[in-house]
């Protein structure tokens, strides 16, 4: 499978990462049959440099650099938080109109971490899918901005303020993923890193770049009430 390329110059490269790649090799996950740094290597024919990370359930944008010094100069970016995320995620529940999530999180280490996510509400739906004790079931597709980069900080905030993501495990509600997989025959998570804006380290351009939707995820929301555009 060929990566789609959304962006690229002499110092960097940005692709639409797909559902269930690993960015690197991972003592943790040595199950993984796709890896987006080698996939790309032999793909642009040239080493490339991962800035960023995004787990492997979430799809999206992903940045690498093709030359080792662009790496620092992005993390001094990150840093002073000179990147602008935005991510879209289809989550159990109506959400409230918009928000902010301040609620520190742990680290692998167990370490208190101060954490903040932004959102706010795109669309509702209601459809006739009996759920529990519920006739129907209800869900909200929002815009999440983090203001922070904690490990898996989305998917544990958005089941802090009791709206999974669907699909997410282990954060997410276990009854709504069965419900989805049974229904739908959906196994997948629906976060998804629609765009990045920020200034170029190298150039001082502003860039903006936007990733599309994978067919799995517009299909789910369409059986799910929402427009897949």
């Amino acid at each position: 499978m060929q990566l789609e390329v959304l962006y690229k110059d002499e110092h960097l490269v940005a692709i639409n990462k797909p559902y269930g790649w690993l960015v690197h090799k991972s003592n943790i996950a040595i199950d993984a049959e796709h890896i987006v740094l080698q996939q790309l290597r032999d793909q642009l024919k040239q080493y490339v440099y991962p800035i960023h990370r995004l787990d492997r359930k979430t799809t999206g944008v992903l940045i690498f650099g093709l030359e080792p010094k662009i790496h620092a100069a992005f993390s001094k970016l990150f840093m002073e938080k000179k990147v602008q995320k935005t991510y879209e995620a289809l989550v159990r529940g109506y959400t409230e109109n918009h928000g902010i999530i301040d609620y520190a999180l742990d680290n692998e280490k167990g370490t208190s971490q101060e954490a903040i996510t932004h959102y706010r509400t795109l669309e509702r739906s209601e459809i006739p899918l009996p759920a529990g004790k519920f006739l129907t079931s209800r869900y909200s597709l929002v815009e999440l901005s983090p203001k922070s980069g904690r490990m898996h900080q989305l998917r544990r905030h958005m089941s802090h303020i009791f709206h999974p993501i669907i699909g997410d495990r282990p954060h997410g509600c276990n009854k709504q993923n069965r419900l989805m997989k049974e229904t739908f025959g959906f196994t997948e998570m629906l976060l998804h890193a629609k765009s990045l804006h920020f200034s170029h380290p190298i150039t001082d351009q502003p860039i903006s770049i936007e990733a599309s939707f994978f067919p799995e995820f517009k299909r789910m929301k369409t059986l799910l009430g929402f427009d897949p555009n």
